[in-house]
């Protein structure tokens, strides 16, 4: 996962102050005139990136309360529901559950706690963009679960943001759930819902929906490792071969999964080589799990 819309640098200051011009404004302005320029100014404060992994934590939870609260106003408002969606689901994977994994050889039950916290985390995510994908067009989730592909829901472009998020919390879910059947046996929508905003926009994201798309195949029962693969090498190409999320996904997804160790550790070494130098919190974040994992290799293999 990228952090392109992970918005760690909405400062306190900056939200109160957009919090302190909506009362000031409220007596003359139509109330939901006011709710969609307040969802446009916190938008644009989410595409922001903070290359300061600290600051993104501490600054991220409050911005994301801000910016729910507005969005429950608002459900319609697609750019607010993106920011918020892929909000939820990168605080999660980069601060809850990467924790997890970090301490669950010292502390089991601290780890489960984590994990637990994540799954929460992924689950919110989820629900505000399928809201979101349901208010800007009706009956989308009811269409999404019907087996005829004819009757799959179309997406929009604007909407194709929404829809990967949506996914990704989705499949992100669905991995901390493995004792869950219900939520199990959702991996096919999940993974059709990848597939409808890949059709529909296949370069979304320089690469992350197509990593996305990767990573779904290699998880689903039948899927094929050389079109993962295919999918993970196209990735990293359409990142201008700047981005190390591909690479640490297929180490993770094909080489850990074959046992290829030797393969794994030359993808992760890439990796950081493609991540140094580069300050954005993604790089960053990527830079972590790549390093974290070489130096855990021996407990994985």
């Amino acid at each position: 996962m990228s952090a392109k819309h992970f918005n760690p640098s909405a400062v306190r200051w900056h939200l109160l102050g957009v919090l302190v011009m909506a009362s000031l404004l409220s007596a003359c302005m139509p109330r939901q005139l006011l709710v969609n320029s307040a969802a446009d100014a916190l938008t644009a404060q989410g595409q922001v990136e903070e290359e300061d992994i600290g600051l993104a934590r501490e600054a991220s939870a409050f911005y994301l309360k801000v910016s729910e609260s507005l969005l429950r106003q608002t459900p319609g408002h697609l750019p607010l529901a993106e920011s918020v969606a892929s909000g939820f689901t990168q605080y999660a994977y980069a601060f809850v559950a990467f924790e997890a994994e970090r301490v669950a050889y010292a502390d089991a039950k601290a780890a489960q706690q984590l994990n637990e916290r994540a799954r929460r985390l992924y689950g919110r995510a989820h629900r505000h963009a399928m809201a979101a994908l349901n208010q800007s067009s009706p009956g989308f989730s009811a269409a999404l679960a019907q087996p005829q592909s004819a009757l799959w829901p179309k997406l929009r472009a604007e909407q194709v943001g929404v829809a990967y998020w949506a996914a990704a919390s989705w499949g992100a879910y669905i991995a901390l759930s493995k004792d869950d059947p219900d939520a199990v046996a959702d991996l096919p929508l999940a993974v059709r819902l990848a597939e409808l905003a890949w059709r529909t926009t296949p370069n979304h994201g320089q690469g992350d929906l197509v990593s996305l798309m990767g990573s779904f195949e290699a998880a689903r029962p039948g899927g094929s490792s050389a079109k993962a693969t295919a999918f993970f090498d196209q990735a990293f190409a359409a990142s201008g071969d700047r981005s190390p999320g591909p690479l640490v996904a297929k180490a993770e997804a094909i080489a850990q999964a074959a046992g290829d160790r030797p393969a794994f550790e030359a993808l992760l070494k890439q990796a950081l080589a493609v991540s140094a130098g580069r300050t954005d919190l993604s790089s960053q974040i990527m830079r972590q799990r790549a390093q974290w994992l070489l130096d855990n290799a021996d407990d994985l293999f």
